[in-house]
């Protein structure tokens, strides 16, 4: 019975089954129409046309859709976007589900409005533009590369060489201009630049008098970097203008997006003269990965055109394309979708016309067919195929190729996971992403020109202009800056290095010196920085420091000359005085090292106490014997000996701290009595942040910045100082007559001034560090060049050379300028300090747990003896442990002692009574030796 049953609820779920198989496959129509537009006859269209119809045929041998035939209906746009509209608007007419194209990106942008209207899938294998967005137009699909990405890798490869700037020639349609807006913003990224665009009229319009007058424009630029994206016609229009104007020689960098590798790829030779015109240039081509099933289709292709036309990556996409679209239509069928219209109620109110407006209806089934369009996952002839969230296909990469001779050869790959490399994609997508700039590599190029060395990348404009150079002119200090007797004519220090340094150069450059300020004060250097900065001067010479929000602005050049903030004050001479002796240490100094005296006593008579008689006797006896041993050791004079092991540890390590302190007040105090002493009440630049004191600075420096800004200190003690006789003025009156305590400058000023002013020295230490160095706009490819030569200029001594021709110093500047602090402080010596302090710690911890043992031993004994004693146990404890402490640790030790004396005496008495005998009369001095001993013998031991 059960069995019964079983076999009927088989046969009820096989049932069920095949009614829903019968209603899926009868749901599917026998044909499927999708239309194609395109350009026929076009490099991209000659290729798609063939590979469109394999595909069909391939999707329809193989049963991908089951039973339902695909149909694709293909319109010639005929590269026009007026007769693109209008194929695509034909096929709408016709029941179309979905369509493939269209070809050209201004066409797309206009079809896209219809597809979202009608919900009609629109996937293109050649409209690259990057503006073609899914939010803007959610129904298409871009089935290749986005020019987004081509724009990535063409910035990568001009910064991989170095490259400051490119410029850019574009076809003026929605292609090139939204492709040429995505590679500014890849370049900004990496903060390069294009700094000139030119637009060509796209179709036949552009002749060749108007290319021939945008590229001689282009020679007068400064940038040697050329992107050409553009179409097949007009590209190869301009090069051939191009070399005939010689732009393809040495020097010059041409870079082509990838509709000329399509080129090289499809028509394959082309004519000599077409060769010769693209020699070195360099192109991008979307890349393919290489599998058998790829190979078996290029061998296949070749059957088909007998090898008169060649396959293009585009080729490629337009033939997975199609599969995209079966795989999606079969899931489509699989999900129950049908093939249905209905009409759009916003063509309602136009009505009929000539138009036929009323033949376009809504597919119903549009929204589940991009659906699985999207989750489209397969492996076809461009490798796996799906697409990410902003429905791009999945995985961008390039092949980088280099024009040589009658052929081209790869010189690397760029990918979007690890940027530039000369091992393929797929490689490098088995292991962790690195962009690093040691991995960036790429095999050698050979340039227009045939070199085989990088091109610069950019010259002086061939415009006739001058590079307009700002010149400071001081009124100060005109040894480093001054204008001479002509306009723009300069001299000094900073002129003649940047003369020498131009030089050196392996160009001429044009320039003429600018005069900036109006020669009664200093101009600001800020604001002739920030000039540059803006565009109002190419560069800017002068003594203009480095510093921090300077650089956030322009770039500069290598130092030519070190500088820093220094504190001029005047000084007196000082004195020895009665009391210098007490100079060489600080206040602190000396009270540490009183202290340590008196520790270092207290610390050995504790470890000696119990076991050196020397330390033992009356409360006043032994508090001598503390002072007279601690300060004793400062002349190596203590007369007690020590017995512990402990004490002497700490005795050896305080002589060795005592005999540095000794030599270093030595070699002080000897600095102190025969040098002579300068004296200022500023110690440095601390003394001026805590003080209330007016300060001096130089009008036009960045001192005032940074002395408000980063110092905090108040503009309201800050005063404007011009010229060397005001420092010299402001000083000598000091705050107390409406002077200054201190001038804050940059060094080389200062030592200058100092050469003649001996009246005043530096104080305290340097306490910013910077140096000088030339301005040029951020990304100048001339502030690398002279930043080379300088350096030139400093190897083979000709800076020097010029500083000491301008900066040469006077007697008075051979002195010492600097006023440092003679006294010797605590922080010379804490070290020392430290290491002693923790010895003597270890020794009175190692000492009371060896008391402490010893009174633990004898508790229980001691606790015996005093039961009867009316006393506490706590005070029991108190008296046995501070008796232990003073009483004498071991007496055989000292008896021991004391008949090693007595023997030595005795023998002594035997050596004298024999001497007595030899000799008539004793000796005063030995009686007196004899009387001695007897004497300190019971002394040792008269307080047990």
């Amino acid at each position: 019975m059960n069995l019964i049953w079983l076999l009927l609820l088989l046969f009820l779920c096989f049932g069920v089954l095949s009614n829903g198989a019968r209603k899926n496959l009868s749901s599917r129509p026998a044909v499927v129409n999708v239309g194609a537009v395109f350009t026929f006859d076009s490099t991209i269209g000659r290729v798609a046309k063939i590979a469109i119809g394999e595909a069909v045929k391939d999707v329809n041998s193989a049963g991908v859709l089951a039973g339902t035939k695909l149909v694709v209906t293909m319109r010639d746009s005929n590269c026009s976007g007026f007769l693109g509209m209008i194929g695509a608007l034909q096929v709408l007419e016709t029941d179309t589900i979905a369509i493939i194209g269209p070809q050209s990106s201004v066409v797309a942008h206009m079809i896209s409005h219809v597809a979202n209207e009608l919900q009609v899938p629109m996937l293109s294998f050649a409209a690259t533009d990057p503006t073609l967005s899914s939010l803007q137009f959610p129904y298409f699909v871009r089935t290749t590369q986005s020019d987004l990405y081509q724009m990535k890798a063409i910035a990568e490869l001009v910064d991989y060489y170095g490259w400051r700037s490119v410029n850019a020639i574009f076809i003026d349609d929605d292609y090139g201009r939204n492709g040429v807006s995505a590679l500014d913003d890849a370049l900004a990224e990496k903060r390069l630049k294009i700094s000139h665009k030119e637009g060509i009229p796209p179709g036949t319009s552009a002749g060749q008098a108007e290319i021939m007058d945008i590229l001689v424009k282009v020679t007068e630029l400064e940038s040697r970097i050329i992107v050409l994206h553009a179409n097949p016609d007009i590209g190869f229009r301009i090069f051939s203008v191009a070399h005939y104007l010689g732009m393809m020689q040495n020097g010059y960098v041409w870079i082509a997006s990838d509709w000329l590798s399509s080129v090289l790829d499809t028509t394959s030779p082309l004519a000599s003269e077409t060769m010769d015109s693209i020699q070195g240039v360099l192109t991008l081509r979307q890349h393919t990965p290489d599998s058998d099933r790829k190979r078996a289709f290029v061998s296949r292709w070749k059957k088909l055109t007998g090898g008169s036309l060649g396959l293009s990556s585009f080729g490629l996409y337009a033939y997975d394309t199609v599969w995209v679209l079966a795989h999606a239509l079969d899931a489509f069928f699989n999900q129950g979708g049908t093939i249905s219209f209905s009409n759009d109620s916003n063509l309602s109110p136009i009505g009929k016309g000539s138009l036929h407006l009323e033949e376009m209806k809504i597919f119903d089934g549009g929204r589940l067919l991009l659906d699985n369009v999207l989750k489209s996952n397969f492996v076809g002839l461009t490798g796996p195929v799906k697409f990410d969230s902003d429905k791009s296909l999945y995985a961008p990469a390039f092949d980088i190729i280099n024009v040589i001779g009658t052929g081209h050869r790869k010189i690397g790959y760029w990918s979007n996971y690890s940027g530039l490399s000369t091992e393929t994609p797929e490689t490098l997508y088995r292991r962790p992403p690195n962009r690093s700039s040691v991995n960036q590599q790429l095999y050698g190029v050979v340039w227009p020109g045939e070199t085989l060395t990088k091109p610069r990348g950019w010259v002086f404009p061939n415009n006739g202009k001058l590079l307009k150079i700002a010149v400071p002119n001081r009124v100060s200090y005109r040894e480093f800056v001054s204008k001479g007797r002509g306009a723009d004519t300069f001299k000094g220090f900073c002129i003649d290095v940047f003369t020498a340094a131009v030089t050196l150069l392996p160009y001429a450059v044009p320039y003429q010196f600018v005069s900036v300020g109006d020669g009664r004060k200093n101009p600001s250097y800020s604001d002739l920085v920030i000039s540059v900065a803006m565009g109002e001067y190419d560069a800017a010479v002068g003594d203009i420091a480095i510093v921090t929000n300077r650089t956030r602005i322009v770039d500069f050049t290598q130092p030519y000359a070190s500088s820093g903030l220094v504190v001029v004050a005047p000084f007196r001479k000082m004195n020895t005085g009665a009391w210098a002796f007490l100079r060489p240490f600080s206040p602190l100094m000396w009270g540490v090292t009183a202290c340590f005296f008196i520790i270092i006593g207290i610390v050995v008579w504790i470890l000696e106490h119990r076991i050196n008689d020397e330390f033992r006797g009356p409360p006043k006896h032994q508090i001598i014997t503390i002072l007279w041993f601690s300060f004793s050791t400062m002349f190596f004079a203590h007369r007690e000996s020590t017995v512990s092991a402990l004490g002497r540890l700490v005795l050896i390590i305080w002589l060795f701290v005592v005999l540095i302190i000794n030599s270093s007040y030595t070699a002080s105090l000897t600095s102190i009595l025969t040098v002579q002493q300068l004296s200022s009440p500023i110690k440095g630049i601390e003394s001026l942040i805590n003080g209330d004191d007016r300060i001096g600075y130089q009008v036009g420096s960045f001192a005032e910045h940074y002395l408000t800004e980063e110092l905090n200190i108040s503009e309201s003690r800050l005063v404007a100082l011009g010229t060397p006789e005001e420092y010299t003025k402001a000083l000598q009156n000091g705050p107390e007559r409406g002077g200054v305590a201190a001038v804050v400058d940059e060094r080389p000023y200062v030592e200058l001034f100092l050469s003649t002013q001996c009246t005043f020295r530096i104080v305290g230490q340097e306490f910013t560090k910077s140096g000088w160095g030339f301005a040029f706009p951020r990304d100048s490819p001339l502030a690398i060049d002279m930043s080379t030569a300088i350096l030139a200029l400093s190897e083979n001594g000709d800076l020097q050379r010029i500083h000491d021709k301008w900066l040469s110093a006077s007697a008075c500047s051979l002195e010492s300028t600097e006023i440092e602090s003679d006294r010797l402080h605590l922080k010379s010596f804490w070290g020392l300090f430290l290491i002693c302090g923790l010895a003597c710690i270890v020794a009175l911890v190692i000492y009371f747990i060896q008391i402490l043992r010893k009174y633990h031993h004898n508790a229980a004994a001691m606790g015996a003896d005093s039961s009867g004693d009316g006393s506490t146990p706590r005070s029991r404890r108190i008296q046995t442990l501070l008796s232990l402490m003073d009483d004498k640790s071991d007496i055989t030790k000292t008896g021991h002692k004391k008949r090693r004396i007595g023997r030595s005496l005795s023998e002594n008495d035997k050596e004298e009574e024999e001497d007595d005998e030899l000799q008539s009369s004793s000796s005063p001095k030995k009686k007196k030796k004899q009387v001695r001993h007897s004497t300190e013998i019971p002394r040792t031991s008269e307080y047990n």
